[in-house]
């Protein structure tokens, strides 16, 4: 697949023409990380938008403790760092490849002036903004409302749908989903086997498979 027509892939880009997909494949530079290397660190100059070609990145926050809090965990066609197309501010959190991984990076000036050529542009991204906007208040309210089954509930019905099915494709390890809900991995262990146990959910090859989403819909509500 060649740069822009996987872009045409891409939420923020995927309602653009082809015309514009072409430029933007000249624009965008592709970089590679290997497994375990820090891609962004927080703070640091907010210049360009990334885009996940191949691997998995995790987007996280680091206390002074050490601990690790993961806001996301993006694969093929997802994307980061989209705020720095329009404002001059540093990076939010560290940005870390979970596998070896290719990047498109997209610069603020080069995205600029694409905007000022065609300000369909401009309105594809502020789509995608209020996207990932009701998404994040999806996720707030979750973490204030629910328990931690309940916030796994969410957390597996959300990822599922995301991949447009009931496998989640994304390896998602019990120390990942206590990291991003959370909680301890022991917690997140139990409820799991609990939703096992139910017939709820299943494992194949380290993937899971939702195979009743009715009652995890339903335990992502039961609020505390």
């Amino acid at each position: 697949m060649n740069t822009a027509d996987f872009l045409a892939t891409v939420p923020l880009f995927k309602s653009l023409d082809g015309t514009e997909l072409a430029h933007f494949g000249q624009l965008v530079r592709e970089k590679s990380y290997p497994k375990g290397s820090v891609i962004l660190f927080e703070d640091d100059p907010g210049d360009a938008l990334f885009i996940v070609r191949a691997g998995r990145v995790k987007v996280v926050l680091v206390a002074e403790d050490g601990r690790e809090v993961i806001l996301g965990i993006l694969s093929v066609g997802e994307h980061f760092g989209e705020l720095a197309l329009i404002d001059d501010q540093p990076r939010s959190a560290h940005v870390i490849a979970m596998e070896d991984s290719a990047l498109l990076v997209l610069r603020r000036e080069d995205f600029r002036k694409r905007v000022e050529a065609n300000p369909s542009v401009a309105w594809s991204l502020l789509s995608e903004l209020s996207r990932r906007l009701r998404r994040a208040d999806g996720q707030i309210g979750s973490l204030v409302l629910l328990d931690v089954p309940g916030r796994i509930a969410r957390m597996l019905v959300d990822t599922a749908d995301e991949g447009g099915g009931p496998l989640i494709e994304k390896a998602l390890t019990h120390q990942t989903i206590a990291h991003v809900i959370g909680a301890s991995r022991e917690t997140v262990s139990r409820a799991m086997r609990e939703f096992q146990d139910s017939g709820w959910i299943s494992t194949e090859r380290r993937r899971i498979r939702i195979t009743n989403r009715a009652a995890l819909v339903k335990r992502s509500r039961r609020r505390i």
